[in-house]
């Protein structure tokens, strides 16, 4: 979707609607509603991605070097967003026999009287780690994947790529929208990180999809950085882009392959999935669909966050902490373009 496809609140426009709409229906049906893009709260909504400031067409020039410009039109077009707390961490949700998204497009599929449909499905799924899991799952899809996601694209060579090269260039970009201060110092403004460096990804890929397992936890300065903010939640909206990073000039201009903004969230908003509701998997991941909501996410399944300063960091220690990794591993060698850059260079 562009951002020509929202209306001025950030809904979808009605020339979308047909006798059955997959992303429609996946867009209205999670726990966390899609709200008006300036004024909504408890909700998410599409920022457009010229918000976002991304690596230009120059950025590796020697006279124009590190430009950046507004990234322009998304290149999937959003698909929902499940807010979600279950016993056990919740994986390859897009796998599970009652996700709602799969769901959703395997009824169009089965609706489309012979006009296939081919939408291909990116979910970035962020793992947080506590008493209880908590997942919180951005879906994007493209309308065709052959047509729209170009052979030979970044976006392509990253969804059929190996984890190494995945790894090496899933970045995600944060705005703070509005929040308090001390909430814009830990995550920081526009600030950019290499999440296949920083944190533990896992990469599923199914026959019209791929699924990013982002598991917050295997970071102690982020896990701290995302209960400090989760302790502001309600005053906080923050924007986030997810990018492939270019590092070779042939790959300029960065462009955003999703973005959503979460405004305001209310803890309380996440749907409760009990493992022995849905299906289990050998695993012992629990599937997506639950009955019920929480009715709170009470102080003793959250960090004390005013309290949790010494365990605190910014995007940039985060950054700084896997570029370390890699440089004590390759001491001596060139870093690439994608390595030893500053949190807000992105």
């Amino acid at each position: 979707m562009t951002s020509s496809d929202l209306n001025s609140s950030g809904k979808i426009s009605s020339d979308e609607d047909t006798t059955y709409n997959w992303r429609k229906a996946a867009i209205n049906g999670g726990s966390l509603p899609h709200v008006d893009l300036h004024t909504g709260t408890n909700g998410w909504a599409s920022p457009p991605g010229d918000l976002f400031s991304l690596r230009s067409k120059n950025y590796f020039s020697t006279t124009k070097r590190r430009q950046k410009s507004p990234s322009g039109n998304w290149l999937l077009r959003p698909a929902g967003v499940d807010w979600i707390r279950s016993p056990t961490r919740l994986s390859n949700v897009l796998a599970r026999s009652d996700n709602r998204i799969a769901n959703a497009l395997n009824r169009s599929k089965s609706q489309s009287q012979g006009h296939s449909t081919k939408s291909f499905i990116v979910a970035v799924n962020l793992q947080i780690p506590g008493r209880e899991c908590h997942s919180a799952v951005f879906y994007f899809a493209s309308d065709d994947e052959e047509t729209l996601i170009n052979p030979g694209s970044l976006l392509h060579r990253f969804i059929h790529g190996d984890d190494a090269f995945r790894n090496q260039r899933f970045k995600i970009v944060n705005r703070i929208v509005k929040g308090p201060w001390i909430v814009k110092a830990a995550v920081g403004n526009y600030a950019a990180c290499l999440l296949g460096k920083a944190l533990k990804c896992e990469y599923h890929r199914g026959e019209n999809y791929l699924e990013i397992d982002v598991d917050i936890g295997s970071s102690a300065i982020a896990n701290a950085i995302l209960h400090l903010a989760l302790g502001y939640v309600t005053a906080v909206t923050i924007d986030m882009g997810f990018v492939v990073e270019a590092q070779e000039d042939d790959e300029l201009p960065e462009k955003l392959f999703g973005a959503v903004r979460v405004a305001q969230m209310e803890m309380s908003s996440a749907t409760f999935i009990d493992s022995k509701d849905g299906t289990v998997g050998e695993d012992g991941v629990a599937s997506i669909e639950g009955k019920g909501r929480v009715c709170g996410f009470g102080s003793s399944k959250v960090i004390d966050h005013q309290n949790s300063w010494k365990d605190r960091g910014t995007i940039a220690e985060i950054n700084n902490s896997s570029n370390n990794v890699g440089t004590n591993k390759n001491k001596g060698k060139k870093s690439n373009r994608g390595e030893d850059r500053s949190e807000q260079e992105g």
